[in-house]
């Protein structure tokens, strides 16, 4: 089964938002991912929730691989949270916290970043969020059925 690994903020969860928020509220915190509840409380970002239903109807073998701040110990439970809240409690079974995303192997990794987080040595095909190619869910779906319809061939 063909796995695919997708990052949690910025990809799923509207993080930029939030942190821009916490910088305005407490000027003075120099780390505002450090402020607990900030995880937890993100707003999904437009059609991820569906993308990644989407993702597993086709057959997709989906998980969330996100790297946690360790500046803020409540990031690890806060992301679960998340996730049982968003995706539900059967998708906590599949997040993987992990500071170096190269540890993992699939297929694909759909994440926001290029770099920085063992992105750039995944050993599969990354999926970059939130750039010309892939800028929203939409085109991340159409981009998997044409994986898809190709496999059938």
């Amino acid at each position: 089964m063909t796995r695919v690994y997708v990052d949690m903020d910025q990809t799923l969860a509207d993080y930029a938002s939030a942190y821009r928020h916490a910088k305005e509220v407490h000027p003075d915190i120099p780390y505002p991912q450090s402020l607990p509840r900030l995880f937890e409380g993100l707003a999904p970002i437009t059609g991820a929730i569906d993308g990644y239903r989407t993702l597993e109807e086709m057959g997709f073998d989906v998980w969330v691989l996100s790297a946690p701040s360790y500046m803020n110990p409540l990031c690890y439970t806060e992301k679960r949270l998340w996730i049982e809240k968003h995706l539900g409690l059967n998708t906590c079974k599949k997040l993987i916290l992990s500071i170096d995303k190269s540890l993992l192997i699939g297929d694909y990794l759909i994440d926001d970043y290029d770099c920085g987080k063992g992105q750039e040595n995944f050993r599969g095909q990354l999926i970059h969020f939130g750039t010309g190619a892939f800028p929203d869910w939409m085109a991340v779906i159409t981009y998997f059925e044409e994986v898809v319809s190709s496999s059938l061939k």
